[in-house]
């Protein structure tokens, strides 16, 4: 049996030591101690993978909880399917110890550890759910107070509607409206198609 331990942070700028003093003691291996500094979206993590081909029938995987495996608990469930039924591996989580396949090795002990995996994955879907729900009746409410969303109108200067109506007639160009208005060429010509206005004459530039 060969012992793993996996270690994973969300960003380079985060420590991984508080990890690393809680799977000391189990005296792991340091060719088979992975650490990753990288998001737990999902699983396409190189260090992740590497530590999974190397995993076989009887190893041990240690964790220090079961975030740092991973962040979305229907992946995790999967993944822990693959550990387990696959690889024929166990796996320890330290803050969890329930979450321990090496704790009673018979049918029961695989229920427990599974039955309370489900039971997480559920309560973490309801909570996102419950988040979704309160951040859309946060938005509602705001609304009905009248507080507006999304990006602010482009208000444009006061005077381009008139210099708008001059091109239109041919009196100036779209450089001279571009020149008093401060705006792009491609944002003139954008607002004045918006508004209906046409050249009748060849633009003078």
């Amino acid at each position: 049996m060969s012992i793993f331990g996996y270690i994973r942070v969300s960003t380079k700028e985060q420590n991984e030591d508080r990890q690393l003093i809680a799977l000391k003691e189990y005296n792991i291996p340091p060719r088979n101690l992975y650490i990753e500094k990288q998001s737990g979206k999902d699983f396409n993590r190189p260090a992740y993978k590497r530590m999974l081909r190397r995993l076989s029938s009887g190893d041990l995987l240690i964790i220090k909880s079961i975030d740092r495996l991973g962040r979305n608990y229907e992946d995790i469930i999967d993944q822990w399917r693959i550990i387990t039924k696959d690889h024929k591996a166990d796996i320890k989580v330290l803050d969890m110890p329930l979450l321990d396949t090496t704790y009673g090795k018979d049918l029961l002990g695989t229920f427990i550890a599974d039955l309370v995996l489900q039971i997480m994955s559920y309560t973490a879907q309801i909570e996102r759910e419950n988040i979704r729900q309160r951040q859309a009746e946060g938005i509602a409410a705001a609304k009905a107070k009248g507080v507006r969303f999304g990006r602010r109108p482009y208000e444009l200067p006061e005077e381009f509607w008139d210099l708008a109506e001059q091109w239109a007639q041919g009196k100036i160009s779209v450089t001279e409206i571009t020149k008093q208005t401060h705006l792009g060429r491609s944002t003139v010509y954008c607002k004045m198609k918006e508004a209906g206005y046409r050249k009748t004459e060849k633009p003078t530039g």
